[in-house]
Protein backbone atom coordinates (compact mmCIF):
# COMPACT_ATOMS: atom_id res chain seq x y z
CA UNK A 1 0.00 0.00 0.00
CA UNK A 2 1.36 3.26 -1.23
CA UNK A 3 2.53 6.28 0.96
CA UNK A 4 1.23 9.44 0.07
CA UNK A 5 1.47 12.85 0.94
CA UNK A 6 -1.09 15.86 -0.03
CA UNK A 7 0.45 19.25 0.70
CA UNK A 8 -0.91 22.30 0.05
CA UNK A 9 0.74 26.03 -0.04
CA UNK A 10 -0.35 29.62 0.12
CA UNK A 11 2.06 31.86 -1.58
CA UNK A 12 2.96 35.12 -0.96
CA UNK A 13 1.58 37.44 -3.38
CA UNK A 14 4.43 37.63 -6.13
CA UNK A 15 5.91 34.71 -5.22
CA UNK A 16 4.63 31.91 -7.52
CA UNK A 17 7.51 32.05 -10.25
CA UNK A 18 10.55 31.58 -7.85
CA UNK A 19 8.07 28.94 -5.64
CA UNK A 20 7.60 27.24 -9.03
CA UNK A 21 10.79 26.96 -9.84
CA UNK A 22 11.83 25.72 -6.23
CA UNK A 23 9.78 23.07 -6.05
CA UNK A 24 9.40 22.14 -10.03
CA UNK A 25 13.84 21.24 -9.11
CA UNK A 26 12.83 19.01 -5.91
CA UNK A 27 9.93 17.28 -7.86
CA UNK A 28 12.24 16.13 -10.54
CA UNK A 29 15.22 15.06 -8.68
CA UNK A 30 12.76 13.01 -6.46
CA UNK A 31 11.54 11.05 -9.13
CA UNK A 32 14.33 10.76 -11.12
CA UNK A 33 16.80 9.99 -8.15
CA UNK A 34 14.85 8.50 -4.87
CA UNK A 35 13.59 4.57 -5.96
CA UNK A 36 10.61 5.30 -3.20
CA UNK A 37 9.18 8.13 -4.85
CA UNK A 38 6.71 6.73 -7.41
CA UNK A 39 4.65 9.93 -8.22
CA UNK A 40 5.57 13.61 -6.92
CA UNK A 41 2.91 15.94 -9.20
CA UNK A 42 2.78 19.69 -8.58
CA UNK A 43 -0.51 20.83 -9.18
CA UNK A 44 -1.81 24.88 -9.48
CA UNK A 45 -5.28 25.61 -8.44
CA UNK A 46 -7.61 27.19 -11.41
CA UNK A 47 -8.18 30.60 -10.97
CA UNK A 48 -5.93 30.41 -8.21
CA UNK A 49 -2.20 30.83 -8.62
CA UNK A 50 -1.10 31.43 -5.04
CA UNK A 51 -1.89 27.84 -4.60
CA UNK A 52 -0.12 24.98 -4.98
CA UNK A 53 -0.80 21.60 -4.45
CA UNK A 54 1.52 18.36 -4.20
CA UNK A 55 0.61 14.85 -4.47
CA UNK A 56 3.35 12.60 -3.83
CA UNK A 57 3.30 8.92 -3.61
CA UNK A 58 5.92 6.79 -2.15
CA UNK A 59 6.54 3.36 -1.94
CA UNK A 60 5.90 3.24 2.15
CA UNK A 61 6.54 5.68 4.60
CA UNK A 62 9.72 4.98 5.55
CA UNK A 63 10.46 6.54 1.55
CA UNK A 64 8.95 9.80 2.53
CA UNK A 65 10.86 10.03 5.38
CA UNK A 66 14.13 9.14 3.47
CA UNK A 67 12.75 11.73 0.97
CA UNK A 68 12.55 14.46 3.85
CA UNK A 69 16.40 13.88 4.75
CA UNK A 70 17.79 14.55 1.05
CA UNK A 71 19.78 17.70 -0.16
CA UNK A 72 17.35 18.67 -2.69
CA UNK A 73 14.15 18.29 -0.12
CA UNK A 74 16.44 20.39 2.33
CA UNK A 75 17.32 23.36 -0.21
CA UNK A 76 13.52 23.30 -0.99
CA UNK A 77 12.38 23.94 2.11
CA UNK A 78 15.06 26.58 3.35
CA UNK A 79 14.29 28.36 0.06
CA UNK A 80 10.45 28.40 0.01
CA UNK A 81 9.62 28.75 3.45
CA UNK A 82 10.04 32.84 2.84
CA UNK A 83 7.75 32.49 0.23
CA UNK A 84 4.75 30.91 1.59
CA UNK A 85 2.36 32.32 3.79
CA UNK A 86 0.97 28.59 4.78
CA UNK A 87 1.20 25.45 4.17
CA UNK A 88 -0.52 21.97 5.69
CA UNK A 89 0.39 18.68 5.13
CA UNK A 90 -1.99 15.65 4.90
CA UNK A 91 -0.57 11.90 5.46
CA UNK A 92 -2.36 9.03 3.27
CA UNK A 93 -2.36 5.79 2.53
CA UNK A 94 -3.84 4.92 -1.35
CA UNK A 95 -6.26 2.43 -1.04
CA UNK A 96 -7.60 2.47 -4.29
CA UNK A 97 -5.74 3.87 -8.03
CA UNK A 98 -7.51 4.32 -11.27
CA UNK A 99 -4.33 4.77 -13.17
CA UNK A 100 -4.21 1.55 -14.00
CA UNK A 101 -7.62 1.57 -15.33
CA UNK A 102 -7.01 4.68 -17.05
CA UNK A 103 -3.68 3.42 -18.38
CA UNK A 104 -5.05 0.05 -19.92
CA UNK A 105 -7.99 1.86 -21.26
CA UNK A 106 -5.73 4.09 -23.04
CA UNK A 107 -4.05 1.17 -24.03
CA UNK A 108 -1.02 1.54 -22.85
CA UNK A 109 0.40 -1.53 -20.77
CA UNK A 110 2.04 -1.62 -16.98
CA UNK A 111 5.99 -1.82 -16.75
Amino acid sequence: MLFVAVVEFHLKEGARLQFRRLIDTNADASVRGEPGCVQFDVLEREGDGDRVLLYEAYSDEAAFDAHRQTEHFRTFASQSDVLCLEKSVTRCRLVFSGANVASQRLGHTKA
